[in-house]
């Protein structure tokens, strides 16, 4: 009973530890539990609507997670956002032009886009095969990065740090040769 009356708090250590009777360290928790003076503590009752607007009002107080103002840019995490935009980007662009030849396959069929490309200026076409490709490539060979992740491999931070980098530089390399085909 000595060890409960500790652990809960409601008998002071140097007060109960001397007690070796239980029955006298029983009486100190008895006395020390009526002695705890209460708070009143006034509550009101509120329709569900104004509970959900203070909470909504709590939620735009509170910082978002995680607070990219307090955290140094890493490659990893800078690397990690890059494969998810490009990844977003590359699968929304296919969706478009799949929705744009469903809706109109006249216009979007392979002649009248390759009629298109043709009547471009030539720093247009490099410009748009730029924009295309460092996506494509970046998130091809970022992909493969986490595969080698997935089967335990470079999980170490001089692993993550020098494949990182290897992206970068197979993502600039193979983006200038897609540019220049």
């Amino acid at each position: 009973m000595m060890v409960l009356s500790y652990r809960t708090g409601l008998c002071a250590q140097a007060k109960c530890s001397n007690f070796q009777d239980w029955k006298i360290a029983q009486l100190c928790l008895v006395v020390r539990a009526r002695v705890v003076t209460r708070r009143a503590v006034q509550t009101q009752s509120l329709p569900p609507a104004s509970a959900v607007e203070i909470l909504n009002k709590q939620r735009l107080q509170r910082p978002t997670s995680p607070h990219m103002t307090i955290y140094q840019p890493q490659i990893s995490s800078v690397l990690s956002l890059a494969h998810r935009g490009t990844g977003a980007a590359l699968s929304g662009l296919l969706y478009a032009f799949s929705i744009a030849y469903l809706v109109a396959p006249g216009t979007f069929d392979s002649t009248h886009v390759i009629d298109f490309v043709a009547a471009l200026p030539e720093s247009v076409k490099y410009g748009a095969k730029t924009l295309l490709a460092f996506p494509f490539a970046y998130h091809s060979f970022n992909g493969i990065r986490h595969l080698g992740w997935d089967v335990g491999k470079f999980l170490t931070v001089k692993g993550m740090y020098s494949t990182g980098y290897a992206v970068l530089g197979a993502t600039a390399v193979s983006t200038i040769a897609l540019v220049l085909m």
